[in-house]
């Protein structure tokens, strides 16, 4: 399973007004292992940066003059994404600003080349209801170090989202790791070699008391939706 941890710096928060991708960090997971593989590129944007913009990111007009166009990094982007799910923080943002970049090119869209996109703002509200779901907030929660983060960067906030996804999912790597387990191996008594092979389940029936407590459930919603429950097959039709 190959991931790509995303993350953008833009000229301002509204692409529809004009605003423009100015930085792209991406960081690779596989297995839910970190490889070391990123993606980094600052783009010139062809436009001004909002005061406001320069303040949370601290990059500058200055800084972007020299720096390569969009179209002239597009195909290094999409071959360093394409089939890997996404992993975001605050996705429609990104991708909204993304899909608008590809389609100035008339390019395929962000989600055509990927097959997926996880949102960690959301996934961390359904997790953490009633908490702040920042990723400040989020390395906090998690204990993990964002001391040298005093302004937002692509690159180093997909690193920080890498390492908040994978706390925030830890339990389904150990469901993976249990799924993927192979059976154990017994030893037959005969000094040969030992079988692998689960061991046979333990098959627990309900009682009498039991059973007949969950027909009447069962007859209680039955009634409630005058019988248009899937246990229960439709009446035949009455004979002319």
């Amino acid at each position: 399973m190959r991931q790509i941890v995303l993350d953008t710096e833009t000229t301002g928060l509204d692409w529809k007004g004009g605003d423009r991708v100015i930085e792209i960090g991406c960081v690779e997971i596989v297995d839910r292992k970190l490889t070391g593989r990123h993606y980094h590129v600052f783009i010139n944007p062809e436009r001004d940066i909002d005061a406001g913009a320069i303040a949370v990111h601290g990059i500058t007009n200055e800084f972007l003059v020299d720096k390569p166009l969009f179209r002239q990094i597009v195909e290094e982007f999409e071959a360093f994404v394409a089939g890997g799910e996404l992993v975001i923080h605050n996705a429609s943002f990104d991708v909204g600003f993304l899909n608008n970049e590809l389609g100035l090119l008339g390019r395929p869209a962000l989600t055509a080349i990927c097959p997926s996109v996880i949102d960690t703002l959301k996934l961390a509200k359904e997790q953490n209801p009633g908490k702040k779901a920042s990723l400040n907030a989020l390395c906090t929660l998690y204990e993990i170090d964002n001391t040298h983060r005093s302004l937002h960067g692509a690159l180093l906030d997909a690193e920080l989202l890498a390492d908040v996804y994978l706390a925030m999912t830890r339990g389904q790597e150990s469901l993976i790791m249990a799924l993927d387990e192979p059976p154990p191996r017994l030893d037959d008594g005969s000094g040969g070699a030992a079988a692998s092979v689960w061991p046979p389940l333990r098959v627990i029936l309900a009682s009498a008391a039991e059973q007949a407590a969950h027909d009447a459930v069962l007859a209680e919603i039955a009634k409630a939706n005058k019988g248009h429950c899937l246990w229960i097959p439709p009446a035949p039709p009455a004979e002319s």
